[in-house]
Protein backbone atom coordinates (compact mmCIF):
# COMPACT_ATOMS: atom_id res chain seq x y z
CA UNK A 1 0.00 0.00 0.00
CA UNK A 2 1.73 3.12 -1.08
CA UNK A 3 0.30 5.15 1.79
CA UNK A 4 1.62 3.15 4.77
CA UNK A 5 4.82 3.18 2.66
CA UNK A 6 5.02 6.84 2.23
CA UNK A 7 3.89 7.13 6.27
CA UNK A 8 6.75 4.73 7.40
CA UNK A 9 9.23 6.31 5.42
CA UNK A 10 8.64 9.64 7.12
CA UNK A 11 9.14 7.54 10.07
CA UNK A 12 5.56 6.43 11.42
CA UNK A 13 5.05 3.25 12.73
CA UNK A 14 2.05 0.82 10.91
CA UNK A 15 -0.29 -0.63 13.90
CA UNK A 16 -3.60 -1.52 11.44
CA UNK A 17 -5.05 -0.81 8.04
CA UNK A 18 -8.81 -1.26 7.23
CA UNK A 19 -10.39 -1.59 10.93
CA UNK A 20 -13.74 -1.97 10.81
CA UNK A 21 -15.99 -0.48 13.53
CA UNK A 22 -19.64 -0.12 14.23
CA UNK A 23 -20.50 2.88 11.55
CA UNK A 24 -16.99 3.52 10.13
CA UNK A 25 -13.92 2.02 8.84
CA UNK A 26 -10.04 3.76 10.19
CA UNK A 27 -8.26 3.11 6.89
CA UNK A 28 -4.66 3.33 8.84
CA UNK A 29 -3.99 3.35 12.28
CA UNK A 30 -0.27 4.09 12.84
CA UNK A 31 2.31 5.60 15.85
CA UNK A 32 4.39 8.73 15.95
CA UNK A 33 6.42 7.84 19.13
CA UNK A 34 3.40 8.06 21.79
CA UNK A 35 0.92 9.07 19.80
CA UNK A 36 -1.87 7.22 17.60
CA UNK A 37 -2.15 8.58 14.17
CA UNK A 38 -5.21 7.28 12.19
CA UNK A 39 -5.24 8.41 8.63
CA UNK A 40 -7.86 8.79 6.56
CA UNK A 41 -6.42 7.48 2.74
CA UNK A 42 -8.52 9.05 -0.15
CA UNK A 43 -7.68 8.62 -3.83
CA UNK A 44 -8.76 10.77 -6.95
CA UNK A 45 -7.94 9.93 -9.94
CA UNK A 46 -7.58 13.61 -11.27
CA UNK A 47 -8.64 17.23 -9.56
CA UNK A 48 -11.65 17.82 -12.27
CA UNK A 49 -14.15 17.73 -9.35
CA UNK A 50 -11.70 18.74 -6.24
CA UNK A 51 -8.78 17.23 -5.44
CA UNK A 52 -8.42 13.87 -2.52
CA UNK A 53 -7.97 16.03 0.60
CA UNK A 54 -11.29 18.01 -0.20
CA UNK A 55 -13.35 14.67 -0.44
CA UNK A 56 -12.91 14.30 3.30
CA UNK A 57 -16.17 15.85 4.23
CA UNK A 58 -17.32 17.37 7.79
CA UNK A 59 -19.62 14.14 8.09
CA UNK A 60 -16.62 11.65 7.01
CA UNK A 61 -14.73 13.48 9.77
CA UNK A 62 -17.32 12.81 12.46
CA UNK A 63 -17.62 9.27 11.37
CA UNK A 64 -13.91 8.81 11.91
CA UNK A 65 -13.84 10.46 15.08
CA UNK A 66 -16.42 8.02 16.14
CA UNK A 67 -14.64 5.34 14.86
CA UNK A 68 -11.52 5.86 16.35
CA UNK A 69 -13.62 6.63 19.47
CA UNK A 70 -14.67 3.26 19.64
CA UNK A 71 -11.33 1.86 18.77
CA UNK A 72 -9.41 3.67 22.16
CA UNK A 73 -12.29 2.45 24.19
CA UNK A 74 -11.93 -0.60 23.44
CA UNK A 75 -8.44 -0.60 24.46
CA UNK A 76 -9.29 1.52 27.50
CA UNK A 77 -8.37 4.46 26.17
CA UNK A 78 -10.40 7.90 25.40
CA UNK A 79 -9.45 10.90 23.64
CA UNK A 80 -9.17 12.81 26.85
CA UNK A 81 -6.49 10.23 27.97
CA UNK A 82 -4.48 9.19 24.89
CA UNK A 83 -2.67 11.06 22.51
CA UNK A 84 -3.52 10.96 19.53
CA UNK A 85 -4.24 12.98 15.52
CA UNK A 86 -6.41 12.43 12.55
CA UNK A 87 -4.28 12.88 9.49
CA UNK A 88 -5.67 12.75 5.74
CA UNK A 89 -2.91 11.40 3.04
CA UNK A 90 -4.85 12.45 -0.09
CA UNK A 91 -3.51 10.79 -3.66
CA UNK A 92 -4.55 12.93 -6.85
CA UNK A 93 -3.17 11.34 -9.82
CA UNK A 94 0.50 10.59 -8.88
CA UNK A 95 0.70 13.51 -6.73
CA UNK A 96 0.51 12.70 -2.81
CA UNK A 97 -0.41 15.52 0.29
CA UNK A 98 0.10 13.99 3.29
CA UNK A 99 -2.00 16.47 6.00
CA UNK A 100 -1.03 15.63 9.70
CA UNK A 101 -3.31 17.12 11.90
CA UNK A 102 -6.00 17.58 9.24
CA UNK A 103 -8.73 18.09 11.89
CA UNK A 104 -9.40 17.62 16.14
CA UNK A 105 -11.57 15.32 18.20
CA UNK A 106 -12.47 18.82 19.56
CA UNK A 107 -13.53 20.28 16.22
Amino acid sequence: MIARQYLERAGLHFYAANVTLRGGELDLIMRDGETWVFVEVRYRRTSLYGDAAASVSYTKQRRLLHSAAIWLTERGGSFDTTDCRFDVLAITGSQLQWLPNAFAAAE
